[in-house]
């Protein structure tokens, strides 16, 4: 008799994986995965990633990407965060989530489906 039969293990390897049941937990563990990657995508999660700017001329526009140098890497990790949050969740969650630009639209929709707004938890 098998009693682990739809238990999760743990990884350090691999994110927890989240089906729609108990977010709580699977936030609070997802937030320590992220941490532990690098604490740079729980910032991105957290604030977004800030695009890559250049001034001309007093004018301040959106840096090109052939343009991009190693401090405009916060996009690079807004893919990481997309990819571990992509890899961590069931089709029905990937459906939800597959349109967001970044990490953080992705987390506060899960976030708002599942806990509510501020308004809905008062």
């Amino acid at each position: 008799m098998n009693l682990n039969v739809g238990l999760e293990g743990s990884s350090i390897t691999r994110p927890p994986f989240f089906d729609g049941n108990n977010y709580s937990f699977w936030k609070t563990r997802m937030t320590i995965f992220l941490q532990s990657l690098d604490n740079q995508l729980w910032h991105i999660v957290v604030n977004g990633p800030r695009m890559p700017t250049r001034t001309i001329e007093g004018v301040v526009s959106l840096k090109p990407e052939n343009e991009f140098n190693d401090n405009d890497k916060m996009l690079q990790l807004n893919s990481k965060a997309k990819y571990v949050l992509f890899c961590s969740v069931g089709p029905n969650e990937f459906n939800r989530i597959s349109s967001c630009d970044t990490a953080k639209e992705m987390c506060y929709l899960l976030e708002v489906t599942y806990e509510g707004t501020n308004q809905v938890k008062e």
